[in-house]
C-alpha cells in the first residue's frame, strides 16, 4: 500500500510538473526556439542585404556591360578621330590661304645711284607678288625743297618691272645679269613738287620757325606718284616680277632723301571674301574640309568593318563545316576470327611465366579455317531448323567455277584456296539469311 502510494505521489508530481511546464513553457525548448528566431532574422536579413545590393549595382551592371564597353571605344574612337581631324582641317585651311591669298601690300625701298647718266636704282620683291592678281604699284618720292629740284619742275619717272633671271646659255653668259632679265611691265610718269608762291613759302616758313628749330619739321615734301593701276601677271613664277627699276630723268641735278615702291593688292572674289571675313572663312572652309575628312573616314571604316567581318564569317564557316571523323572497328570486328586482314601467314606460340597456359596466335591459314567452320555451323543450324536449302546461284558471277564441297591443298604451303573458300561461305551465309521467310 505504501508502494502504491509513494507511486501515486510520483505520477501526480509529474503531471503537475508536465501540467506547470505547459503553462510557463520548457526553459531548454524556448532556448531552441529563439535561436531559431535569431538565425531566421540573420537569413532574412542577410537576403534582404544582397537583394538591396543587386538592386543598387543594376546601373552599373548596364553601365559596364560590354554592349556598353563597346559603345564608350566606339564614341573614344569618334571624338579622337573628329578631333584630329578638325586640327588636320584647321592645318589645311591655314596653309590653303597663305598660299592662295597672297600679301596686301608690299613696299620696298629704292637705292639711287648717281653718277654718270640719270639716277636709278634696283629693287627685289622676291616672292611677294602671286599670279593673276590685279596690283596698284606707286613710287614713294621724298624730296628737299632745294632750289635745284625746284628749279628742274616735272621730271620723268621710269619704272620696270622684271622678270627672275632665266639660266644663262652660252651665249647669253656674255651678257650682263640685268640684260638676261625679261621686262614684264614698264610704266613713265611724270613727277613735280607743289608750287608754293615766295609770299606763302616765306609765312609758312615764318610760322613753322619753332618747329624747324626743335627739328619736328623739314623743309621737304613727300610726292607719291601712281605707276600702274589694276596690273596683273599671268600664270608661271617666270611671269611673275620679282625685281623693279627707277630711272629718274631730269635736266636738272636732283636731290633725293628716300625713294620707295608701294605694291597694294586689290583683291576680289573669294579672295576679297577670305581677307575681310577671315573669321566666317575659317568656320565655312574649316567645316568643308573637316565633313569631307570625316566623310572618307566612315567610308573607310565601314569597308574595313565589312572586310574584316566577311573574314570573320568564313573563319566561323570553316570551322563549322563537318569534318568526317576515321570509323575505327567495333571490339567484335576486330576481333572477330574470320577477319584475315593483317594477320601472318604462321602460327607463333610465346612461352608465359609460371604454369600458365603458353600464348597462341593463330596465322592467317588458321583464322581463315575457324571462319569457315563457324560460317558452315551457322548454316547447318539455320537449314536444321528451317528446312530450307541455300540458293547458291545467286552467288556472283566470280565465284562459278569454285569447288566449295571438298578440300584442295595447294601443296606449296599458302591457303588462298582455303581463304575463297572461306568467302564463298560467307556469301552463302548471307543469302540464306536474306531468304528467310518473315515469320522466322
Amino acid at each position: 500500500m505504501q508502494q502504491r502510494e509513494a507511486r501515486s505521489e510520483l505520477g501526480g508530481g509529474r503531471r503537475e510538473q508536465s501540467r506547470f511546464n505547459s503553462i510557463i513553457g520548457d526553459p531548454y525548448s524556448r532556448e531552441h526556439q529563439s535561436q531559431d528566431d535569431l538565425m531566421e532574422i540573420l537569413e532574412q536579413g542577410k537576403a534582404a542585404i544582397t537583394k538591396t545590393w543587386d538592386i543598387a549595382l543594376v546601373p552599373f551592371h548596364a553601365v559596364l556591360s560590354k554592349p556598353a564597353q563597346k559603345a564608350y571605344l566606339g564614341t573614344f574612337l569618334l571624338a579622337t578621330t573628329s578631333l584630329f581631324l578638325l586640327a588636320l582641317s584647321t592645318i589645311a585651311y591655314a596653309l590653303f590661304y597663305f598660299n592662295y591669298v597672297p600679301q596686301v601690300s608690299v613696299e620696298r625701298t629704292i637705292h639711287l645711284q648717281f653718277g654718270d647718266g640719270h639716277p636709278n636704282g634696283v629693287a627685289t620683291l622676291g616672292s611677294s607678288l602671286a599670279a593673276l592678281q590685279a596690283y596698284q604699284v606707286s613710287l614713294l618720292l621724298h624730296l628737299p625743297r632745294t632750289p635745284n629740284n625746284q628749279a628742274a619742275g616735272n621730271f620723268m619717272l621710269d619704272l620696270s618691272l622684271l622678270s627672275p633671271a632665266k639660266v644663262p646659255s652660252t651665249a647669253e653668259k656674255l651678257l650682263p645679269e640685268s640684260a638676261r632679265k625679261q621686262r614684264l611691265a614698264h610704266s613713265r610718269r611724270p613727277a613735280i613738287l607743289t608750287y608754293a608762291s615766295p609770299l606763302i613759302a616765306t609765312a609758312s616758313t615764318l610760322t613753322g620757325l619753332p618747329w624747324y628749330v626743335l627739328g619736328w619739321k623739314t623743309e621737304s615734301e613727300v610726292v607719291e606718284v601712281s605707276m600702274f593701276e589694276g596690273v596683273e601677271f599671268p600664270k608661271g613664277w617666270t611671269n611673275v616680277p620679282q625685281e623693279v627699276k627707277l630711272v629718274v630723268e631730269a635736266n636738272e641735278k636732283m636731290q633725293f632723301y628716300e625713294v620707295g615702291i608701294r605694291i597694294f593688292a586689290k583683291f576680289g572674289g573669294l579672295r576679297w571674301i577670305m581677307y575681310h571675313h577671315r573669321i566666317l572663312s575659317y568656320l565655312i572652309f574649316t567645316t568643308m574640309f573637316w565633313s569631307s575628312s570625316m566623310f572618307s573616314a566612315l567610308v573607310a571604316w565601314l569597308v574595313l568593318s565589312s572586310y574584316l567581318a566577311s573574314d570573320a564569317t568564313e573563319v566561323k564557316k570553316e570551322d563549322q563545316t563537318p569534318r568526317k571523323i576515321k570509323a575505327e572497328p567495333s571490339e567484335s570486328e576486330r576481333y572477330e576470327p574470320s577477319l584475315t586482314e593483317g594477320l601472318s601467314d604462321t602460327c607463333r606460340t610465346f612461352p608465359t611465366l609460371g604454369r600458365h597456359i603458353p600464348l597462341h596466335f593463330a596465322g592467317r591459314e588458321e583464322s581463315a579455317r575457324r571462319g569457315s567452320n563457324e560460317g558452315e555451323k551457322q548454316v547447318d543450324e539455320v537449314i536444321q531448323s528451317t528446312g530450307l536449302q541455300p540458293l547458291i546461284a545467286e552467288a556472283d558471277d566470280e565465284d562459278e567455277g569454285i569447288e566449295t564441297s571438298g578440300f584442295r591443298d595447294s601443296g606449296i604451303g599458302t591457303s588462298l584456296d582455303e581463304i575463297q573458300r572461306a568467302r564463298v561461305q560467307r556469301r552463302k551465309k548471307h543469302s540464306l539469311v536474306a531468304n528467310l521467310p518473315e515469320e522466322l
